[in-house]
């Protein structure tokens, strides 16, 4: 069976102003993370948080190495997955053991992404879940078509 992504929840997280933590993000201008960062943040006005290994300040933002570096006291909605899917699993794992912490609501995995067994952990977990879309592509949805 096919995943699919509830609309409701992709339209609420898409016009809820909170925070999206950005896993796989760094200064790398070629990748899709940097780009679909920028338009998140200059677009879209998402606070974000770059998170990649060599914890880069990226679109004037302070990166972290992981989703475990992030201060104590962030608010996060979102923890959006730029990694492929054999790696998306520890990420989705390090986003549970932080929930509490951050007030994760929600993991998105990119276009692509995809891991049916992560994405029950994080719902068993009481994340919710996006998976393979990307939210570029889902915007537009939020409105109307013209007539």
């Amino acid at each position: 069976m096919t995943h699919q992504n509830d609309p409701d929840l992709v339209r609420n997280l898409l016009v809820d102003p909170g925070t999206w933590v950005i896993v796989g993000l760094s200064t790398n201008r070629q990748r899709d993370a940097w780009h679909i960062s920028r338009y998140l943040k200059m677009e879209q006005g998402k606070a974000i948080i770059p998170v990649h290994p060599k914890a880069e300040t990226v679109h004037g933002e302070q990166g972290y190495a992981s989703i475990s570096d992030i201060p104590d006291g962030t608010d996060v909605k979102v923890v959006d997955c730029f990694v492929n899917s054999e790696h998306v699993g520890a990420v989705v794992d390090d986003a549970i053991a932080n929930k509490e912490r951050l007030d994760i609501d929600a993991i998105w995995m990119q276009l692509g992404v995809v891991d049916p067994d992560a994405a029950a952990r994080a719902r068993k977990a009481g994340i919710d879940v996006v998976m393979d879309t990307c939210p570029r592509i889902e915007y537009p949805k939020l409105r109307p078509a013209s007539s």
